[in-house]
Formats: structure tokens, sequence, C-alpha cells
């Protein structure tokens, strides 16, 4: 039995076999398999050597047909490696006598190559790259048939990754993944967000998970404690099985809140709307109890896609919602894209740092087509509910302005092509990051509403990759400078009679529930699976402990004091869901 510890990132536990994803970009881990699947590693090896070989020939006649006979050159040395039957000995040779899998055979024998090459003269040294690009190719086509068989899966697993791409975790089935834990990630991280969002136990920034679990083990992932528990005693499994039971009945008795408003004990109501990805949690939204979304992520329309999405494409998806909502506030959010995988993916040139480049509502005013498109699609669905457009990103007022501008571009098009729009849509921004707290007072002059979006407003205060599990305990939304920058844009909110609302991960997180209703926020949006609890802690506090409680905190200068005090309070108040 092997226990490692991670960050928790989304409540629950699962106890199941394990499917284990390799990554091209990462180090393959040694994995034994039985001696039944040998021939089935083989096989697996010989079908991506043959797509690779047909990946190279066309890359090879469009090259000579665009570029010439001497840049399509390259490839026949591509060619003539992967036909080498030397080279592919020994890689099922590897497979056989060690019983390993396929990725770690390919991975393991052409880095051999690699470092033969290195130590040859400098004009065959260049070659290496060549060796490494061969590798990730078949690795690519060896990865890409797991991928598949995770998007078919027919039963019960948990799947441990070096990390997910957005694409897998849009496509996992929460039918048959139980759990997930990854080497990578931080608690805002994608694959964080999205397991939240699907009700699916995680743990993430464990390092090396993957390189310790083989297919096919038993494997505990605790979503609650961070902890991971691979190939556990029956004990363990057992004492984890009564654990799940507890929570299941904790999880029992929030059910009688969901048609129950959140309103404090001294009559103070607070909203609670949901965050979604897709359009089929908003029912989930509602189910839970919300009273609408406070921020849907419209990113999943290009995710898994070889074409971008259509504006039916968009319109459909946001009038899926509308009808789900019945009436609803509904807040859409446009594209975040540009730190993702998908565009740096479709960039001749990925940038070195994405979340400090070209990203967001800078990306989309380099794509105007993009976003007009999207805009499009919002405004025509604005007139069908209570809809309202978010900027995400905004980091002054000029960039504001600009996004306004084009949005009465997009209705004067529309207007001129006889299309109804509705001209009062609201429109809001996402303050996340610290200029636009700052400058919030002007900010607020020219939108309806604010929704703070913690994610990203840690990251940029702090200077710590949100995704990063190196600097993960630095990632905190209890910093004194991060509840300051809240604090501050609330104050502008009241100041200009503006609503804001708080929609990042920290407003589910129900130790600071109190700290931010004390800091006077009344309208939170989180994940569905986070509402009731939340809403329990709400109905089971008054307004005067809350403020009293932001009133201390706002004193402390350090975030583990912080952490701990808000604990305390928060077990005071519900110590049943600690």
């Amino acid at each position: 039995m092997e226990i490692k510890k991670g960050i928790a990132v989304s409540p629950g536990v699962a106890i199941n076999q394990a499917v284990v994803l390799d990554a091209e970009d990462y180090r393959i881990p040694l994995r034994h398999v039985s001696p039944q699947r040998i021939k089935q590693e083989v096989r697996r090896l010989d079908q991506a050597v043959t797509r690779s070989r047909q990946d190279l020939a066309e890359l090879r006649d469009r090259a000579r047909r665009r570029l010439g006979s001497e840049t399509a050159a390259i490839f026949d040395f591509h060619l003539a490696l992967l036909d080498d039957r030397s080279l592919q000995n020994k890689i099922r040779k590897l497979i056989r006598s060690d019983s390993v899998t396929a990725e770690f055979a390919v991975a393991d024998v052409l880095r051999g190559y690699a470092k033969e090459f290195l130590q040859m003269p400098e004009y065959l040294a260049d070659r290496v790259k060549d060796v490494y690009d061969i590798e990730k190719r078949i690795l690519r086509h060896l990865i890409g048939q797991s991928r598949e068989d995770l998007a078919r899966l027919e039963e019960e697993v948990v799947v441990l990754a070096h990390d997910l791409t957005p694409s897998q975790t849009a496509n996992l089935d929460r039918r048959h993944v139980l759990g997930l834990a990854t080497d990578a990630g931080g608690r805002t991280s994608h694959t964080a967000i999205v397991a939240r969002a699907l009700g699916i136990p995680a743990v993430v920034g464990l390092n090396d998970v993957t390189a310790s679990v083989n297919a096919g083990d038993t494997v505990i992932i605790d979503g609650n404690r961070g902890v991971v528990i691979i190939n556990p005693d029956e004990a363990t499994i057992r004492q984890h099985r009564q654990y799940v039971e507890r929570i299941a009945e904790f999880e029992l008795s929030l059910d009688r809140l969901v048609n129950l408003p959140a309103i404090t004990l001294d009559g103070h109501e607070v909203v609670l709307l949901g965050n979604i990805e897709f359009p089929h949690e908003a029912a989930t939204v509602i189910a839970k109890g919300g009273q609408g979304i406070g921020l849907y992520r419209t990113e999943f329309l290009y995710l898994g896609r070889e074409v971008e999405p259509t504006e039916e494409d968009h319109y459909q998806a946001y009038m899926q919602v509308i009808h789900e909502m019945q009436g609803r506030p509904l807040v859409i959010r446009t594209l975040d894209l540009g730190a993702d995988k998908y565009t740096q993916e479709r960039s001749p040139v990925p940038e070195r740092n994405p979340f400090l480049g070209c990203r967001s509502i800078r990306f989309c005013f380099q794509n105007l087509q993009l976003f007009k498109t999207q805009l499009r699609a919002i405004l025509r669905a604005s007139l069908q509910g209570d809809l309202a457009i978010m900027f995400p990103l905004i980091t002054s007022v000029m960039e504001l302005r600009q996004s306004k501008m084009i949005l009465r571009d997009v209705m004067e098009d529309l207007e001129e092509e006889g299309i109804e729009v509705r001209r009062d849509v609201p429109v809001g921004i996402m303050v996340e990051v610290p200029s636009a707290a700052l400058m919030c007072n002007q900010l607020a002059e020219e939108v309806d509403f604010f929704s703070i979006g913690t994610n990203d407003l840690i990251q940029y205060t702090l200077a710590v990759d949100r995704a990063n599990e190196r600097v993960a305990p630095l990632f905190t939304p209890a910093h004194p400078a991060v509840l300051r920058l809240i604090k501050e844009v609330i104050r502008a909110g009241q100041r200009h009679d503006l609503g804001v609302s708080l929609c990042g991960e920290m407003a589910g997180q129900p130790e600071y529930t109190l700290l931010l209703i004390g800091m006077g926020l009344r309208t939170l949006s989180v994940a569905p699976p986070a509402i009731p609890e939340v809403k329990q802690l709400v109905r089971s506090m008054t307004m005067e402990h809350a403020r009293r409680v932001a009133r201390t905190v706002m004193a402390f200068d350090n975030d583990k004091q912080i952490v701990s005090y808000l604990r305390d309070q928060s077990r005071q108040v519900m110590p049943e869901a600690y």
C-alpha cells in the first residue's frame, strides 16, 4: 500500500481499478503488463508505426508540392528510420522480454538512439531532433488510442494522468469515471474545474502518481483530504467505504434545502448561482437549488473540434441553457481562449507564457470574426431570456470601451440584416487582474455589474501559476493582498450601485462563505455540486457574525492564520461538514 498527498480539488471518495493515461510531453513511466497483454501491446505498436508512416508520407508529398524536393527530403530520413527493421525489432523485443507497455518501449529505445546521435559528429548530432519527432509521432498514435478507449469505457474506473487536456475532460463519462488523479495541476486548473462541475472526486498536484500505478491496480481517490492510496489493504478499503457512507448521508441531508432560500438566521438573503461549462449542467444548477447561472464558460464549443463552431452552434448551445433556466438569470462570459492547448496547438509560433500573452479578450480582439460570431449568437439568444454579457480579463477602461464598441457594431450589423436585437442587454466584466481591481471605480462607470474572478486574480496578484503543482501551496485566496483587492471591488460596487458577485472557485469553498458575506457580497456563483453546502452555511449564520469575522480577518497579515481562523469559525456554524 502506498499513500500519496496532493491537492484536494473536488470532494468525494472513489474506490476502483485504475486506468492510466500517458502524455506525449511527459516522461513515459515504466509500466508492466500481464503476459496475456504482450501480443496486444505488440499489435498496438505495429498499428502506431503504420499510422506514423502514413502521416510522414503525406507530409513528404505535401512538402514536395509546396516547397520542393530538397525540403521534402527531411521526411525521407524520418521514414527511413521508422522503417528500420532493427529499430522495430528492438522495441518488440523490449515489450516481450520486460513485459512493458508499447509506450515505454518506444520511449526507451528511441531515446537510446537519440543519445547515440548526440555522441556523433555535429552534422549527425542535429538528427536527434528528428528522432524525438518520430518518438512523439508514434507515442501520439499510441496515446491517442488510450484516449479513444477512455471515451468508450464500459466499466467503472478511476483515471490517473499526468494531466488532462480540455478536450479529454470535456468528454469524460460521469457514469464510468468515478475519480480523477493527476501529477500536475492546482485547485483552479481546467481539470479541477471540470471535475467539480461533474461532481467527480479529484486530487491533483501529485507529481508522480502515474509512475506508481499500473493499469488495473486498485486505487482510492479521496477528494476531501487530497489523498490517493495505491493498492490499499482490506482494512483501509473498509474504512473508506464507511467514510463514503457518512459523506452520502450528509449530502442526502442537504437535499431538503433545494427549494429553500439562502437566508441568514437574521433575515439577510444571499443569491446563489451556478458556474457551468456545458449546457447540460444547467439542469444540475436547478436540481441543486441554484437561482440562476452566474458564469457560463463557453470555451467547450471549441474543445475536441477540428473546425470552429458556427454562429448557429453557439446559438443552439445558449438556447438550450435559456430553456433550462425558465426565466432565471444567465450570465454568458465571452470566449477565454488563448492560454489553452486548443489555441496554442494551432498557433504557428506557440507562446512561451500564454497566461501572460494573447489570451481572452486580447485573443478576441485579434480574432474579430470569431468574436463577432459569438456576440451575434448571444444577442440573438438574449431576446429569449434574462441574459447578460460578461467580458473576461479586462485590464483597462480602453479595453472595456473597445469591447463595447465591437458589441454595438454587431448589434448594428444584425439590425441591418433585419434581425431583432435587444439593445439593453446588461454588460459586465470579470474583475480578475490587479489593474482592473485597482481601477474598479473608473470601470464601474462603464458597466452594469462586476463579477470577481478569483482564479486569475490570485494568479496574477501573487505571481503564482494556478496550474503549476510545484508552487501550489502559494496559490491561496486567503492572502491579505487578494482579500484587500476583493474588498475594494465590493466597495466600488456599493458606491456606484452596481451588482457585484464572486464567481471564482473561492466562492464554492465553504470556509470562505462567512468572510465573503461579511465583506459585503450578496451574490456567489459556484460549481453546482457546492451549492447545497454553501446554502446550508448561509442559513446557519448571522450577518453580525459574518461581519465580525470579516473585520477580524482583515486585520491579519498572513494566509495561514486566516485559513485557520476561517475554518474554526465555519466549524462552529456548521460542525457536521467538518
